[in-house]
């Protein structure tokens, strides 16, 4: 059985992939970094595809990731009635009969008929890289193996629909958001740090004429098949595509779909002038132009100190660009398609801790996410918490479950098993099931 690479290989690994890059774009003036995405992972294919998907109407995701441990009681499970779990905070009606909220997100209050909220996620992990991880992966971290993200999932069962561009984006967040795992680099997403910056070294340089890099690809190419005939293996036939990728990206007119700055002013300010609004709208972008999961990141909801200072803080930022996401969704006839999915790693304890200048703890057994979209049933609210929302009462969702119900409205075979280069066998959520009442 292949053994996994140990971490000093893995370091390796990241060292040759930033010299191919570097290499690419000395002598072709081209870079390869925004279509490696995350990294090498040990071998770039499984062992087996996927059965055919189902029919579904969802065609592309775009997932706001809000990292820290965002506080479901101040801001979608208010419990008004027990002041003291509470605290300051105001519940406020929506258009969704019955619905409340914070009073920190008016706007979102505003279309919450197009919203699923889930008030019955639950989690076993309450520190905030295993939850990350797990959310984005929907299996526990190992030693031994590196997960493919969602998205990579996604890539893998779906395909881009664009082929021009990349098929799987992250805006913010981190690399390892991006991870394509043990599915290898061909499925990996391409991280961006910030929204407004485009994609990186993805254009000709000025200094390489256009005879020039053409000449030099004939003679890179020839090279190619040379080392080809002597080793052949996956990882170089890989780097070998990505090269072609590269080429045939700066040379593509929908890499416009990167520059939010073509955006009318309106639209940006209606966003809000900070990187995870402008990182929504640049997903509203992506997504019209054919790439299949774009995943933006909203973080600073780790409250231990000063609770609802930060949170409503967060919310501000988070409340303009979430409402105005799914308006010009449904306005471009893109949100019966596209499924917008929110959730963090874990919830905020009730109890507030009055030495922590009222901070609320990490609380992984009850929180909430949120659903839209594509295949998604709007103006609902799936499960419920006790009075204090310390625990699930009612329909408990793990984030296994959270995952394998976007993968169902997209389509895919949640119960198909692919195997890894070690032969071990894995589905796109685990063992989550598909919430099926949530779904249209």
């Amino acid at each position: 059985m292949k053994q996994p690479l140990p971490h000093s290989r893995q370091a390796d690994e990241i060292t040759r992939r930033h010299f191919i890059a570097h290499a690419a774009r000395t002598y072709l003036g081209v870079g390869l970094m925004p279509v490696l995405g995350g990294g090498l992972s040990p071998s770039s294919q499984a062992a087996a595809e996927t059965t055919k998907p189902a029919d579904s109407s969802a065609e592309a995701v775009i997932f706001l990731n809000m990292s820290g441990g965002m506080s479901h009681i101040d801001t979608f499970d208010v419990k008004p009635s027990k002041k003291s779990i509470q605290g300051p905070v105001s519940a406020i009606k929506t258009n969704a009969d019955g619905i409340q909220i914070s009073e920190y997100l008016p706007k979102t209050a505003e279309v919450m008929d197009k919203i699923c909220i889930i008030r019955s996620m639950s989690s076993i992990n309450g520190a905030h890289d295993r939850g990350q991880y797990v959310l984005h992966r929907s299996y526990a971290p190992r030693g031994t193996i590196v997960h493919p993200t969602l998205g990579a999932w996604t890539m893998k069962l779906k395909g881009r629909k664009n082929k021009e561009i990349p098929g799987f984006v992250t805006v913010g967040g981190g690399a390892a958001n991006a991870s394509a795992g043990f599915f290898g680099v061909k499925y990996a997403g391409v991280p961006l740090g910030r929204p407004d910056e485009g994609l990186k070294d993805s254009t000709r340089a000025d200094t390489v004429a256009e005879q020039d890099f053409d000449r030099r690809l004939q003679l890179a190419d020839a090279l190619n098949q040379e080392f080809h005939r002597q080793h052949r293996n996956v990882e170089t036939e890989a780097y070998d595509e990505l090269y072609k990728e590269a080429v045939r990206l700066m040379r593509s007119e929908d890499l416009v779909a990167f520059d939010i700055s073509k955006e009318p002013q309106q639209s940006r300010q209606a966003y809000g002038n900070n990187a995870f609004g402008q990182g929504c709208l640049l997903a509203r972008r992506l997504v019209e132009h054919g790439v299949r999961y774009v995943e933006v990141n909203l973080g600073g909801w780790d409250t231990h100190y000063d609770n609802f200072t930060a949170v409503e803080a967060r919310c501000q930022v988070l409340d303009r660009a979430y409402a105005t996401l799914l308006l010009e969704l449904e306005a471009k006839g893109l949100l019966d398609s596209t499924i917008v999915a929110l959730s963090t790693e874990f919830g905020r304890s009730p109890e507030i801790v009055a030495e922590h200048n009222s901070g609320r703890d990490h609380h992984p057994t009850a929180f909430s996410s949120l659903l839209a979209g594509g295949g998604i049933k709007g103006g609902i609210v799936h499960g419920q918490t006790d009075s204090k929302g310390a625990r699930v009462k009612k329909d408990k969702v793990g984030i296994e479950d959270f995952n394998a119900t976007i993968a169902h409205a997209l389509g895919m075979d949640t119960s198909a098993v692919l195997l890894s280069p070690s032969g071990r066998p894995f589905q796109v959520a685990h063992k989550g099931k598909p919430v099926k009442a949530i779904l249209s």
